[in-house]
């Protein structure tokens, strides 16, 4: 009768063991699993995510690069599977009102503790956190100062004519509609009516005859500003700036009084992720301080992690207003718009860049 006990015993004894194993699962080093990402070129670089290369040495990490947010959008409807997605937040909204992604459990984000409330918000919907925020700038004015006599103020000072011939306007009709917006003194851009929207596409028409160039890119933005062709540079991003100083160009990146425009960036898992574990893992890695202040440092970009800027330079910590306590509320984030605003806005900026 013992003997049948201690049988039984080391049988139990073994259940529990499997189970323990089974519940554990394999290791992270021996996990083998691809990790699939849709982000933008220049991301993938590994001090984003070295922590989790750390952790995960053997799941392979590909990345399918987009150029806009409207990319990752039109991917994942056409059925494109991913594990993790990084738009902008003009196309959160949406993604989150047609089931493309699902909420986040930030208790499993050990860095989240230390992301800015404010910005963490604007990845809040009907009180779930679908998007991580991680990377955010401004679209502002930059200046040559030893070109012009005075160096503008707002948005509205665009229109000056002392800087006529040499003004570069950014090819986009959402950013276009934006700057006039806020120049025209519109409390809210996105919420323009008709009639707002004609008063923008005249107020454009009339600036149009002073624009030198509408660029596309940044390399040749900052090319045409090293060389003294453009003056006043609409809607540039702080990386130009930051890459301006460095080369030791006098500019000035201004403050306006209607306030700098925004954009807002971040990561959301897709519902039909199979790997929402390393999907985590690759998040927490991206919003840690080392790979944030990184962002900072070598980028020019905004940080989400208020633990991260002990660790950037000062001089860039300065630059992009890190420190300001108040940047964010005074900075007009891009917001979600309908198709039938961006049809109406890109059909105005071609009418009006073509009218030069």
């Amino acid at each position: 009768m013992q003997t049948k006990r201690n049988s039984l015993v080391v049988v139990s004894l073994l259940l529990v063991a499997v189970l323990l194993l089974t519940s554990c699962g394999p290791k992270p080093e021996d996990r083998t699993d691809t990790l699939v990402m849709l982000d933008w070129s220049g991301y993938e670089i590994p001090e984003f995510w070295q922590a989790f290369a750390t952790t995960y040495p053997n799941v392979k990490v590909e990345f399918s690069f987009m150029s806009e947010s409207a990319d990752s959008y039109a991917k994942m409807v056409s059925g494109f599977q991913a594990d993790l997605v990084h738009p902008c937040s003009n196309y959160w909204k949406i993604m989150v009102d047609e089931g493309m992604v699902r909420p986040i459990d930030t208790s499993k984000l050990s860095n989240w503790k230390d992301i800015n409330p404010a910005l963490a918000a604007q990845g809040q919907f009907d009180g779930k956190q679908y998007w991580v925020p991680w990377d955010w700038g401004f679209e502002s004015i930059l200046v040559r100062t030893d070109k012009v006599q005075k160096v503008p103020t707002s948005w509205a000072d665009l229109w000056d004519p002392q800087y006529a011939g040499h003004i570069a306007l950014y090819d986009s009709g959402e950013t276009a509609h934006v700057i006039t917006a806020l120049a025209l003194g519109f409390a809210d851009p996105w919420s323009t009516t008709p009639e707002q929207d004609e008063q923008i596409r005249q107020k454009l028409l009339e600036l149009m005859p002073n624009v030198l160039t509408v660029w596309s890119s940044q390399t040749e933005l900052e090319q045409m500003i090293a060389s003294g062709d453009v003056w006043v540079a609409a809607s540039a991003w702080n990386a130009s700036y930051v890459n301006m100083v460095s080369q030791g160009i006098p500019v000035e990146y201004i403050d306006p009084a209607e306030g700098r425009g925004g954009y807002l960036c971040g990561f959301a898992i897709p519902s039909t992720s199979k790997n929402v574990d390393l999907a985590l893992a690759m998040i927490d890695a991206y919003i840690a301080p080392d790979a944030q202040a990184y962002l900072a440092n070598a980028y020019g970009y905004g940080i989400v992690n208020n633990a991260a800027l002990a660790l950037v330079d000062p001089n860039t910590a300065k630059m992009l207003s890190l420190e300001d306590q108040n940047i964010i509320s005074r900075t007009k984030f891009y917001k979600y718009i309908t198709p039938a605003q961006r049809d109406g806005w890109t059909s105005m900026w071609s009418e009006v860049k073509t009218s030069k």
